[in-house]
């Protein structure tokens, strides 16, 4: 029995770091419903992205999940 691959996580999130060669940072909020208090949470979480192309800080990008590319980069950026 063989499995298929499936689909895989895609996130929009803002470029906060280019300094890096061929990789950006990308953050990703997530707004919650916190339990306890009843208001509304942003969740931040930073991501490391490969990508080929130049992009600034601050503009929104997409990423997808994807073949580890080193310890910390796990996605890639699929547009701009």
């Amino acid at each position: 029995m063989t499995k298929g691959k499936g689909k895989k996580k895609e996130l929009k999130g803002v470029v906060i770091g280019n300094k890096m060669q061929a990789t950006v940072r990308v953050q990703i909020n997530t707004p919650y419903s916190h339990p306890v208090y009843k208001k509304v949470v942003n969740k931040r979480t930073v991501f490391f992205a490969h990508t080929d192309k130049e992009l600034n800080i601050g503009e929104e990008v997409t990423i997808r999940e994807s073949k580890p590319y080193s310890k910390n980069v796990k996605w890639v950026v699929i547009n701009e």
